[in-house]
């Protein structure tokens, strides 16, 4: 019997899926937003050109031209991160007029969804090396600038009001969830700025950092370091905080990651291309989902987003060793730890702290994520499997599952 028309001729038509491969990543030093920031006379798609050179420039063995596509998320697409800000900054950075660039949307996970974008693309073989990242620069674009949401959302009471403030969710999730009190969120904190202390001080941190001029009434200077950390914080510091979302309530800056100018990038790759270059591989590409959830408690869109990337996986929350979670708030990672069973205080959770204290702007945030827990894979060659997740604004979470290549099968997790 005839196969139908529309059947593939042979094989050759349907390529095999191949292995994709996390090389490396950068960033800038993250900034305060404001008139006061460190960025506030420097420009977003510049930051972006600065981790493409940078990456390019750790990487010599990759020819510039072998970039296949630049894909740059942000959330707020006006004024300088608008203009498809893939395809701008890559020509800004000097690649080949040849290599496309293209923009990417999901709020918070914009990163995290320009990666997992494009590793689709090298799963099924339309690209071979990719850049992909992510730029907020909020004290230029606050959040929300030039929206105008639908006043549906509102009168068809498609969502509560509060699904709107990003703030007010996280005041919501406290409400779902009465166990995770102010105290917690609070001890949490604190312990994500020790961490990133610890992790500064011992230099876990600034090999990921591309240095930045800059620009400011004063004359010229130059971003090293993250802006937002506060060292030394302590439980008793955070206690007094206002709650500017609800009276007596129990999200305070101190809790929560603060607004933030940054960019991030990192080189994907498929694995026999990596090989061919000589390119270094920092973590191999398990699987990953996305998930809605009601916008009004946004922050728990990790729990099942995780949950669906396991089962496709084959694998359960017992398989990993490893996570890198966005500090958006406080009660939004206790919402999954405890969903999972996991203690306030894992060490194989953020051991290097988090966007409470390195900061969050935005769409650059799960490339962060990413570069991290390749750092902690090199370190930690008993450890085979890590996630990367994070909630999203209007009610999504995000999750990406990575395999260790230096997983060494005779130690123990």
């Amino acid at each position: 019997m005839a196969a139908p028309a529309s059947a593939p001729a042979d094989s050759r038509s349907r390529p095999a899926v191949r292995d994709v491969v996390f090389v490396d990543g950068v960033r800038t030093p993250f900034g305060k937003a404001g008139s006061k920031g460190q960025y506030a006379q420097t420009r977003a798609d510049d930051m972006v050109v600065k981790v493409i050179r940078e990456l390019l420039r750790r990487h010599p063995e990759l020819p510039a031209e072998r970039i296949d596509e630049v894909a740059i998320a942000a959330t707020t697409q006006i004024g300088d991160q608008g203009l498809t800000i893939g395809r701008t900054a890559a020509l800004l950075a000097g690649l080949p007029k040849s290599v496309p660039g293209f923009a990417i949307d999901r709020m918070c996970a914009g990163a995290m969804t320009a990666v997992t974008t494009v590793s689709s693309g090298i799963a099924f073989g339309a690209y071979d090396v990719v850049i992909a990242g992510g730029v907020e620069h909020m004290g230029n674009h606050p959040m929300g600038e030039g929206a105008d949401p639908n006043p549906r959302f509102v009168s068809d009471k498609i969502v509560d009001p509060s699904a709107l403030v990003m703030g007010s969710t996280a005041e919501n999730l406290h409400d779902r969830y009465p166990s995770l009190t102010k105290e917690r969120t609070d001890a949490y904190a604190a312990l994500s700025q020790q961490r990133y202390d610890e992790a500064m001080q011992a230099g876990k941190i600034a090999p990921d950092l591309v240095s930045v001029a800059t620009r400011s009434d004063e004359g010229w200077g130059l971003a090293t370091t993250d802006e937002p950390p506060r060292p030394g914080t302590t439980v008793e510091s955070l206690s007094g905080l206002k709650t500017p979302f609800r009276p007596h309530g129990r999200v305070t800056p101190g809790n929560a990651a603060g607004l933030n100018d940054g960019a991030t990038g990192a080189l994907l790759a498929d694995a026999e291309t990596a090989e061919e270059l000589g390119l270094p591989v920092g973590m191999r590409l398990v699987g990953y989902a996305f998930a809605g959830v009601e916008p009004e408690v946004m922050g728990v869109g990790p729990v099942p987003a995780t949950e669906k990337a396991l089962q496709r996986a084959g694998l359960t929350i017992d398989d990993i060793g490893l996570f890198e979670i966005n500090e958006a708030f406080a009660v939004q990672v206790l919402a999954f730890l405890e969903h999972f069973g996991i203690a306030d205080d894992d060490p194989r959770v953020n051991p290097w702290g988090g966007a409470i204290a390195c900061g969050h702007p935005l769409a650059s945030s799960g490339v962060r994520l990413m570069t991290q827990l390749s750092r902690h894979f090199a370190e930690h060659p008993e450890v085979r499997y890590g996630i990367t997740t994070m909630c999203i604004g209007i009610g999504m979470g995000g999750t990406v599952i990575w395999e260790n290549p230096n997983y060494n099968a005779g130690g123990e997790q």
